[in-house]
């Protein structure tokens, strides 16, 4: 049996359209876990030393989208930005009912938006902060909505409809969804496209 090689304990990987610099560091002493931290334009991710390549580049992957997206929620103000958007959006399309809380969340996976009705929280997830704006609008459109309705009912859906991008936001939301179980990366969070 051939031993593999091993790899070098620095590597430096160079910016692509979407990625800044990374600054790979393999190291002998952490066993199991990674970090990585956005410094002077470029990314420095660290991570345990021997790991085989398809664990080392899903780990590098899940650290780079997790440092990008708090780079991008950063650029579009914060939570703050965010809850004065939800805010402009309620009082145009949704006759002024506000939630009390709007924010980022990095612990939303699989969904793109929830609302708390009882307490009028609303969460959205932080891998939108890399897509157009009028997605971002619509979801928080939909959160917003279920202030007045609760369930998805025919009303609940002529509420959304208010906002001039659902159907827009719709489509593009279900192909990126398409290309995500096609196989495709997710969308790095510094490719935004305007909307």
């Amino acid at each position: 049996m051939v031993e593999p090689r091993s790899r070098p304990a620095l590597e430096h990987r160079p910016a692509t359209s979407s990625v800044p610099p990374v600054e790979l560091h393999r190291s002998a002493r952490r066993r199991r876990s990674g970090q990585a931290a956005l410094r002077d334009g470029r990314v420095v991710v660290r991570i345990p030393a021997g790991m085989s390549p398809a664990e080392e580049a899903a780990m590098v992957d899940g650290l780079l989208g997790k440092v990008l997206r708090t780079r991008a929620v950063s650029d579009a103000g914060g939570d703050a930005a965010l809850h004065a958007r939800a805010d402009r959006l309620a009082d145009r399309y949704l006759d002024g009912l506000r939630a009390t809380s709007v924010r980022w969340s990095p612990r939303m996976r699989h969904r793109y938006g929830s609302c708390t009705t009882a307490t009028a929280e609303i969460r959205i997830s932080d891998r939108l902060a890399a897509h157009p704006d009028y997605v971002v609008e619509y979801v928080l459109v939909h959160e917003l909505a279920h202030l007045h309705v609760r369930g998805h009912s025919a009303g609940f859906h002529g509420l959304v409809a208010r906002y001039p991008h659902t159907d827009r936001a719709r489509g593009y939301l279900a192909g990126y969804e398409a290309g995500l179980a096609a196989g495709a990366r997710p969308l790095p969070p510094v490719a935004q496209a305007g909307g």
